[in-house]
Parts: C-alpha cells; structure tokens; sequence
C-alpha cells in the first residue's frame, strides 16, 4: 500500500523546535506519574532472571562505561547497551504504562507500552552527555513519548493483527527522538536517525509469554540510541523512512488513516489526551478489568477456593487471541492467561509481582483451579465492538450457586478511573522493595517530583543503583 504524505518531515520539525515551554502543564502532572511508575517498573524488573542475563552479557562485552547497568551496582556499559538492559527491566513484569486510543478501529484500543522506551533513553543519554538538567531531562521524555504514540495512533491496526509489537516497533522511534533531542540533532542527521531507527525496529508476538517480549522493548531502548549516535556521526538512511511505498508504515502495517497526521505532533500531547494508563497489574492491560471482577465476585462472596466447582469466561476476541495460554506453566505464561489470573485472583485475592513466580504458577493449586477455568468466546459481547474491553465471569460453587460479575469497562487506572497519587507511590514501593531502602526510594520519589530543580538527571540512575542480589 503506498501513500503519499511528509509525516517524516513533521516528525523532525516537533523533534527540532519543542521546547520545554510547550509542554502543558497537564502533560508535565502526568509525564512524573509517568516516570514514578516507570522506574518503579524497572527496579522490580531487576529481579527477572532474563535481566540477570542481559547484565551478564553486558559485563562479558565491556566497553565504554557510558551508563549505570541497573541492579550492576556501579558497573557501566555503553550507553545503548544500558538501555537495552533498563528497556528489558522495565517491561519485563509487563507492569509498564499503556497508550490509550478512542479510536474503535484499533481494534486492541491501547497500542504502545510508550514509557520505557524514551525514558530508558533519556536516563543513559543523560548520563552519557552530563549536564543535563531536570527540564532538558522531561523535554527530551515527553518529545519521545509523543513521536511513539502519534506514529502508533495513525498506523493501520493491521500492524498489531499481523503480528508486531507495537511497543517493541514503533517505542524505537520513541527511544530515537529522546536520544537526538538531547545530542541536539536537527535536519539531515535527525531525519537520518529515523530512518536508521525504522530499520532497527522489530518485535513479534509469537514471542509473548517467553523472556523475549520484554526483550523487545529493551532493544526498542537500545536501537533507538543506537539510531542517534549513528546519526550524529554521520551515518546516513533514507531520510523519509515513515513515507510512501516502501517506508515504515506501509510496510509494517499496510498504511495508515490518512484523516490523522493532521492532528501532528504536540498539537496536543498524547501523554494528557487521551492519555496514559497506570497499571494495577504486571500483566497484559487487556485483562486487568476482568481481573478486577473477580476479585470483586470473590470479596463480595468470601469465596474460598475449596468452594470453586467451575469458572467460565465470557470474552470476545480482543481478549482471547492475545491472552493465549489455557493453562499456564510458569509466571511467563501467566501473564498471557486468562485461567491463570482467575485462579491467581481466588487462591491469593491479589496479584503483584510476589505473586508471578514459577513456583507459585506451577503449584498444585494453581495447576488444579485453572484446570477448572474455561474461556468461551462470546458473540455478543464482540457484537458490542472493541472501544471498550468487556467480559462477563460465571463461578459455580460446589454448594449449587452460580455466582456472575460483569467486569468494569472503565478500568482502573485508565483516563477515567486513574489510580490515585498514594496508590501509584503504593505501586512504586512494592516494586522497590528489596531492593531500595526507604531512604533511598523517598530521594528518588523527591527527585522526580522536583524535577524542573534537578541539576543534573544523571543523579537518578546513581539513586536507582543496588546491587542485584539485593532484590
């Protein structure tokens, strides 16, 4: 599919002249809930054993210690190596931010997970270049943030049904435009960086549920860093890679809705309009609403799990093609089954990190309460469409009762029902937990909260530093 349009170049002209005086102060109020929850994220990540590996790799390759590896303690890597490392981290409980659209086209509604990728860059970019303040910092975040979520928004939803991940193909053009906003490229090396980035950028969903899916958002990380220096020494690519025949969107999603690069870029900020969504849970966004239902049915009941005879799933297929696994084996897995997390909801009443382990997700209860869980496609519900996501839960007790809960279509922690400021500093101190003391978690939770303060960013990877046997 070819069509004609100059979104390239628009890219490159919000990227060259935003400033930090553009930004809304909406968007500023939500871009630190952003990082709040995002570092939160990658500290947690830490504990993952692909995390572990990736930390491992990095030391065995050495070179420039341009940036703090994450739980590495004070050993540094190259910069787009660190980034690959806190890109993997901070989506590896799938706990990270997601992109909210009102468009009932897409049909999976919330596209990227946009955070990581342009905040991973800016973290080692920071502290590869030094000096670099509070403001320049959320600039360089915020400019990121938008590039990725606008190229999203327009891209044919194809692109997901076909297979990609967003958040590991389009967050490198993220991860690109933070790195070159803040080694200050402009014209012919900036579009040259895109068009590098479009290149690098890749991720499939066949690899959901493996240690491979976060990995995707870590090399979104590292490629979109990689992209930019490249750039800036002189590197060269077609320097309008999102355009025509053979460019970015036509062809890794068939086009895009010619009615929507006239919104452009920072005419308004996606980070405040629609917005961005936190989440409760660190599993996929589509099944936090049906997990909030049964925990509900299961608190409004006292169900104890000795009382579950059956579950039965109602869902359309927004839900059920991408939370594919019947029944999950490790805490990978889990995160992609529907049966898993109703199981994880009756025996725990809860699900944070703690409770995505593989000892816990291959126990006998585990194992026995989703053998007793079903998913059934509804025709009704998929009649409704797929601007909001529904699903309807139906527990049979061994007393004779059937228990029914329609799940909130206004999820918690979305635009309309966003999780509060405590809850959101409650997210972030579980996820330091272990690793963090209080002293530290409340330095780095005053560092983002005063960041327009901040003399030099560097000082928060130094603030997110331990050592990972720590975690």
């Amino acid at each position: 599919m070819s069509q004609t349009s100059a979104i390239t170049a628009e890219a490159i002209e919000f990227v060259e002249k935003v400033s930090y005086n553009d930004l809304p102060a909406e968007a500023l109020r939500i871009g630190k809930r952003c990082m709040v929850d995002t570092l939160g994220v990658m500290i947690a990540g830490c504990s993952e054993h692909s995390v572990h590996i990736l930390i491992e790799d990095a030391l065995e390759q050495g070179g420039r210690e341009d940036a703090l590896l994450l739980s590495g303690g004070a050993h540094k890597a190259p910069a787009a190596v660190a980034a690959r490392v806190l890109g993997t981290a901070g989506h590896a409980h799938d706990w990270d931010d997601t992109q909210v659209s009102h468009d009932p086209a897409h049909v999976y509604g919330l596209l990227t997970h946009p955070s990581v990728p342009p905040l991973s860059a800016s973290i080692v970019m920071a502290q590869r270049l030094g000096g670099v303040d509070g403001k320049r910092f959320m600039l360089a975040f915020q400019t990121g943030f938008e590039v990725e979520c606008k190229i999203s928004e327009w891209m044919s939803h194809r692109h997901y049904r076909r297979g990609h991940h967003s958040s590991g193909t389009v967050g490198t053009f993220g991860a690109c435009a933070s790195a070159a906003k803040l080694l200050g490229l402009t014209g012919d090396k900036l579009a040259h960086a895109f068009g590098i980035a479009a290149s690098l950028a890749a991720g499939i969903r066949a690899n959901f549920g493996t240690m491979t899916k976060p990995l995707h958002v870590g090399r979104a990380a590292e490629n979109g860093v990689t992209a930019a220096l490249l750039a800036a020494r002189g590197f060269t690519a077609d320097p309008t890679v999102l355009d025509g025949q053979w460019g970015f969107f036509a062809v890794m999603g068939e086009g895009f809705d010619p009615s929507k690069p006239s919104q452009g870029f920072g005419r308004t900020f996606t980070i405040a309009d629609p917005g961005v969504s936190i989440k409760p849970y660190p599993s996929g966004i589509l099944t936090h609403q049906s997990m909030d239902a049964m925990l509900k049915l299961v608190l409004d009941n006292d169900l104890k799990p000795e009382e579950v005879e059956a579950i039965r799933f109602y869902a359309g297929k927004n839900i059920l093609e991408p939370i594919r696994y019947p029944l999950a084996v490790n805490h990978l897995q889990a995160k992609f089954s529907m049966q898993a997390l109703l199981s994880m909801m009756v025996l725990k009443r809860r699900a944070s990190h703690h409770e995505f382990l593989d000892e816990f997700v291959s126990s006998p209860a585990m194992q026995d309460m989703q053998k007793r869980s079903q998913c059934i496609g509804d025709p009704e519900i998929d009649a409704r469409g797929y601007d909001l996501i529904r699903s309807r839960i139906e527990v049979d007790t061994k007393d004779g009762r059937t228990l029914v809960q329609w799940a909130d279509e206004r999820y918690r922690g979305g635009p309309l029902n966003p999780l509060s400021d405590s809850d959101l500093e409650s997210k972030f101190r579980m996820c330091a937990e272990g690793a963090l003391g209080e002293a530290q978690q409340a330095r780095l939770l005053g560092a983002v909260s005063g960041l327009e303060g901040l003399a030099d960013a560097a000082g928060i990877a130094d603030m997110m530093r331990f050592e990972a046997g720590k975690h």
